[in-house]
């Protein structure tokens, strides 16, 4: 009578306690396994310090492949090997060079070649410049752009919270702006970096020719944000001065590549696939520890957790990490191919690509169904500061699988520091912290597990 008594007064008080679900206990096992025993910062010193970039065709990216499988070895998983690609090839050359021409005076810029980007020639290339907010403002130019340089200068949008719609909004201008600027009889082509702060780092990333004939390729660049800033205001100044830049990059024959795998084989299930990744390859200005270091050993923390605590899946699980996810996206591709030709059942996928920032939740690939069931989960994070469950793109690799029923989702950390490290020569390892590459490791873990333990909803037949 005694205990009913004092059980009514802490559900009046607001004390009720409830004992923790197998959910809770162990999602709270992987946190506390990723926070104190996991190598993933270790794996992520020696890909960015010991390897460095790993563009693909690289020696840094054979040199990861082979050090990420080795790493998979060593957790004692029931497959690890390697899935062949080939991967395109190409090469920076020397260190470019821009200057600002105003009569005589002439003032150094920061720019670095865009990915897939033909040289200049050999003396660099001078025209006068052109500055617009985007493609549609080139095109509405048309010929008035024959024989200069565009200068494409729409920025990131700072009033969006989640910035990669921003970066959504503008990158266009980065892919095919050589391309139209091309079409119109313009020389070269400089773009703005991708990048919501001032600062002096020139960001790469991928640009395409499209179907452009070899012979009308321009050579584009990007300039750093801040050196934007001063051509614009130098343009406003004075619009006839002139713009010079040199690069000597180029592309080689593709490579032999590969994806690395690791897989636990389901207990229930085991033709159903479940797979977390990220991408090997990263740009050549930096170690690309964000971008996606970071994503490549929180996929393989997940699967080093779950076999350190003897978990026996029901689903097969693997962690992929792809190659050539920068400049050709061969490895997601590849990927999907031998899934299809093994005619493979995918049923999950999660990626991490977006930095190693404090997780904040998954962006979501999935049906009503499947994604309210997802959300359901959402309580279980909260105790982690992991709230934000959303429909949106859950990540390029992954983007490629097409199983007939397969839920995606991508990791979604802290972005309001991301693009200060894109795809710039300061993604490198210092720029990387310890605790929060740990916790999107355990954030990955958790669900990888909900979604293993609970499975997807198959759509009903018509």
């Amino acid at each position: 009578m005694k205990k009913t008594i004092l059980l009514a007064v802490l559900v009046l008080n607001g004390f009720t306690s409830f004992a923790q679900s197998n959910e809770e206990k162990n999602i709270k096992l992987f946190y506390k396994k990723a926070l104190t025993e996991a190598k993933c910062y270790t794996w992520l010193e020696y890909l960015s310090n010991d390897i460095g970039s790993r563009l693909s065709g690289s020696k840094g990216a054979e040199k990861a492949v082979e050090y990420t499988k080795r790493q998979l070895e060593t957790l004692g998983l029931d497959k690890v090997y390697l899935q062949e690609v080939m991967v395109p090839h190409w090469v920076r050359g020397e260190k470019e060079t821009a200057f600002i021409l105003d009569g005589k005076i002439k003032t150094n810029v920061p720019i670095c070649a865009l990915g897939g980007s033909v040289a200049t020639p050999k003396t660099g290339l001078t025209a006068e410049i052109v500055e617009v907010q985007g493609i549609e403002e080139l095109k509405a130019l048309g010929a008035k752009v024959k024989g200069k340089i565009v200068f494409f200068n729409r920025p990131m949008n700072p009033e969006n919270i989640e910035t990669f719609v921003s970066y959504g909004a503008c990158v266009d201008q980065r892919f095919a702006g050589a391309k139209e600027a091309a079409k119109l009889g313009a020389v070269g082509s400089i773009v703005r970096s991708m990048n919501l702060r001032l600062d002096d780092f020139p960001h790469a990333g991928a640009q395409s020719y499209g179907d452009l004939p070899k012979e009308e390729y321009i050579p584009t660049a990007a300039i750093s944000t801040n050196g934007a800033e001063l051509l614009s205001k130098s343009l406003k100044a004075n619009p006839a001065l002139k713009f010079y830049f040199k690069q000597s990059c180029e592309t080689l024959p593709d490579v032999l590549s590969y994806n690395v795998i690791g897989e636990l084989t389901g207990s229930v299930n085991p033709s159903n696939i479940m797979v977390v990744g990220g991408h090997l390859d990263s740009w050549d200005l930096a170690d690309g520890s964000h971008d996606d270091g970071a994503g490549v050993v929180q996929s393989m923390e997940v699967i080093r957790i779950l076999k350190n605590l003897n978990y026996k899946p029901k689903n097969t699980i693997r962690v992929v990490l792809f190659m050539n996810e920068e400049n050709g996206g061969k490895g997601g591709a590849k990927y999907e191919e031998v899934s299809k030709q093994n005619k493979e059942n995918h049923i999950f996928a999660l990626e991490s690509d977006s930095g190693g920032f404090s997780p904040r939740g998954f962006s979501i690939e999935a049906d009503d169904t499947n994604y309210k069931k997802i959300k359901e989960y959402a309580p279980l994070f909260e105790p982690y500061l992991v709230h934000s469950f959303t429909i949106g793109h859950a990540g390029s690799d992954i983007g490629h699988l097409t199983s007939k029923a397969i839920v995606k989702a991508g990791l979604k950390p802290d972005s309001q520091r991301y693009f200060d490290y894109h795809h710039a020569a300061n993604d490198k390892f210092d720029a990387i912290n310890k605790r929060e590459l740990e916790l999107g490791a355990a954030t990955m873990t958790s669900l990888l597990y909900l979604m293993d333990q609970n499975g997807i909803v198959l759509p009903t037949a018509n």
